[in-house]
C-alpha cells in the first residue's frame, strides 16, 4: 500500500455528491488528474453520504480523463450504502476499488 500512497494523489470526498456540486467535483478531480506530478488519483469516499446520477457522471468523467492520460483512478473506502449504487448501475465492473484506506493526519 505504501507504493500506491506515494504514486497517487489522494482526494477525500464528503457529504452529498449530487447535481448541486457535480460540476465543481468534476473540475476538481480533473485538475488533480491532469497535474503533471500525479500518477493517478485515489478517491477516498469514506465521508460520502449520498450519490446521485450527476455525482456518478462526475466520477465517470474523471475516470475517462484518467484513462485518456494513462493514469490510474480508483475509489477507496466506499460506504456500503454508496457501494450499492455502483452495483445497481453495474459501475462496480468499471471502476477500480481499492478497499479501505486510512488517511493519517500529518
Amino acid at each position: 500500500m505504501q507504493s500506491i500512497q506515494s504514486a497517487l494523489t489522494i482526494v477525500q470526498l464528503s457529504g452529498a455528491l449530487n447535481a448541486a456540486n457535480a460540476r465543481t467535483l468534476q473540475a476538481q478531480l480533473v485538475e488533480h488528474i491532469t497535474a503533471d506530478h500525479s500518477a493517478g488519483l485515489m478517491v477516498d469516499m469514506s465521508g460520502v453520504e449520498s450519490l446521485d446520477s450527476a455525482g456518478l457522471v462526475a466520477l465517470i468523467s474523471a475516470l475517462r480523463m484518467a484513462r485518456s492520460l494513462s493514469k490510474r483512478f480508483c475509489l477507496c473506502s466506499v460506504p456500503p450504502s454508496i457501494q450499492i449504487v455502483f452495483e445497481l448501475t453495474q459501475l462496480d465492473q468499471v471502476f477500480e476499488f481499492a478497499g479501505d484506506f486510512a488517511v493519517k493526519a500529518a
